[in-house]
C-alpha cells in the first residue's frame, strides 16, 4: 500500500504536485523530499552531469513548503500521486531512486548576498538559451552531441546574469519561478550560487574544475 506524504493543506499538496510534474518534464531523475519540523524541501535537478567528462553544470531547483510537523523523510521519488482520502496527502511510490545529483548537498547557511538580477533579464536569457539549443542541434544528432551542445550553452557564465551559468535561467523558467517584475537576490556560499525567487530557489554549483592540478613536492 502506498505511504502518504501529509502536507499542511490541500493547496500545498497541489503546489508539490506541480513542482514534481515540472521536474518530470525535464528529466526522469526524480524529486528529493527532505522533511523535518513542519518544513518540506523539494529539490530537483534542472541540469546535472552524467559521467566524468560531462561538463554540464549541476543546477538544482528548490521549493520549500509547510508539511505535517511529525513528517520526517529524506528520499528521492520518481513521481507523486494525489490521495482520494485526504486532499492534504500525496501518495509515495513503493520504491525510491538514487540519482547521482542527490549526493550533491548545497550549504544550508553562510549565504552572502552579492547582487540582484531583474526577473525579466533572467527570462530573456532563458529564452535565448532555449533558442540556441534548438537551432544548434542538427537533424539526427546523437545523444552525446546534444548533451555536449546543452553543456556548452547552459554551462557558460553569462555576463547578463552577473557571471552565473546560463543554465540557472533555464531552471528558473522550467520550474515556473519567474513571475512578473521581481528583483532576484544573488547569493553565494563557497562554490555555490543561489538565485532566490519568491516562488523558489535555483542553486548552481561551479565552476567545474578542468585541467591538471599542479604537481606538489611531498615528503621531507
Amino acid at each position: 500500500m502506498p505511504l502518504p506524504l501529509l502536507l499542511a493543506d490541500a493547496e500545498t499538496a497541489r503546489d508539490v504536485l506541480t513542482f514534481a510534474g515540472r521536474a518530470g518534464r525535464i528529466s526522469d531523475e526524480g524529486v528529493r523530499l527532505q522533511a523535518s519540523d513542519g518544513v518540506l524541501a523539494l529539490t530537483a535537478a534542472a541540469l546535472a552531469p552524467h559521467g566524468l567528462f560531462d561538463r554540464t553544470p549541476a543546477i538544482l531547483a528548490m521549493r520549500i513548503v509547510h508539511a505535517d510537523p511529525e513528517l520526517r523523510c529524506d528520499l528521492v521519488v520518481a513521481s507523486l500521486a494525489p490521495s482520494d482520502d485526504d486532499p492534504r496527502a500525496l501518495l509515495l511510490p513503493e520504491t525510491a531512486l538514487s540519482p547521482a545529483w542527490a549526493g550533491i548537498a548545497p550549504p544550508r547557511s553562510e549565504w552572502q548576498r552579492v547582487s540582484t538580477l531583474a526577473a525579466s533579464v533572467i527570462a530573456q536569457r532563458a529564452q535565448w538559451g532555449i533558442s540556441a539549443v534548438a537551432h544548434g542541434t542538427p537533424p539526427g544528432a546523437g545523444e552525446d552531441a546534444v548533451r555536449s551542445l546543452r553543456a556548452s550553452i547552459w554551462g557558460e557564465p553569462d555576463d547578463d546574469l552577473a557571471g552565473v551559468a546560463r543554465g540557472a535561467a533555464f531552471a528558473a523558467d522550467a520550474f515556473g519561478f519567474i513571475s512578473g517584475e521581481e528583483e532576484v537576490a544573488v547569493m553565494t556560499s563557497g562554490r555555490w550560487t543561489r538565485l532566490a525567487f519568491r516562488r523558489g530557489h535555483v542553486l548552481v554549483r561551479g565552476p567545474v574544475a578542468s585541467g591538471l592540478t599542479p604537481v606538489r613536492d611531498t615528503g621531507a
